[in-house]
């Protein structure tokens, strides 16, 4: 019985190191994608500022948070000794139903229906936060 838990033991280890190495891999692409959405802001603020539409700038806004969210998702990850916690999943999708909103807003009963999932999400955000299901 020993061996099998040494065993198990090792194969933990492992894959959490490969778990480990890929988040900081998907972390450093996260940064060059949010660099590159950084520098498409700029020149929507300041080179094509005539061109541009503010759906276009507002929509950048949110993928900018979006990336920069998933960074913190990350980030804590690593800090709450390998846990998702599940309220930053639920920021990301609330903010990834807001980006549909203002990219996909021409029927009305889709905007309502997205409008209802924000709903949940923030319902489910409400229940996460209470004392009995809160671990951190």
């Amino acid at each position: 019985m020993p061996d099998n838990v040494k065993r198990g033991a090792w194969v933990a280890r492992v894959l959490q190191t490969v778990l480990n190495i890929g988040l900081l891999l998907l972390g450093v692409i996260l940064i060059v994608f949010l660099a590159k959405e950084t520098y498409a802001l700029i020149q929507v603020l300041f080179i094509n500022s005539a061109k541009s539409s503010s759906y276009l700038l507002i929509e950048g806004i949110v993928i900018y948070f979006l990336y920069f969210e998933f960074i913190a998702l990350i980030v804590k990850y690593f800090q709450s000794g390998y846990h998702f916690p599940l309220r930053y999943f639920i920021y990301i999708g609330i903010t990834a139903i807001v980006r549909l909103i203002i990219v996909d807003h021409k029927d009305p009963m889709d905007t309502f229906i997205y409008a209802c999932a924000i709903l949940v999400l923030v319902i489910a955000l409400y229940l996460a936060n209470t004392d009995k299901l809160k671990r951190e």
